[in-house]
């Protein structure tokens, strides 16, 4: 939650770190301005989910262009 609300992508070190450290589904929060922000959150932590709100309240990422990203880069999403 470090980076909630900057748009400056996630805080992966902190996501790396926590991912190792527990057995149990990891979410990610705060941190998502542009579509290679996801990329990188599934791409280098491991991590379960990644959530977001002002980049889709605002409109500035449509959900299901996001989604088409991200399985474009063979990223597994749900319909």
């Amino acid at each position: 939650m470090n980076n909630d609300g900057v748009k400056r992508g996630y805080d992966l070190a902190q996501l790396r770190l926590v991912r190792e450290a527990v057995t149990i589904p990891v979410i990610a929060s705060g941190g998502a301005g542009d579509y290679p922000h996801f990329a990188e959150l599934f791409e280098t932590t491991g991590i379960d989910g990644g959530l977001a709100a002002s980049v889709f309240h605002s409109g500035q990422i449509p959900v299901p262009d996001l989604k088409r990203y991200l399985r474009d880069r063979d990223i597994e999403v749900r319909l």
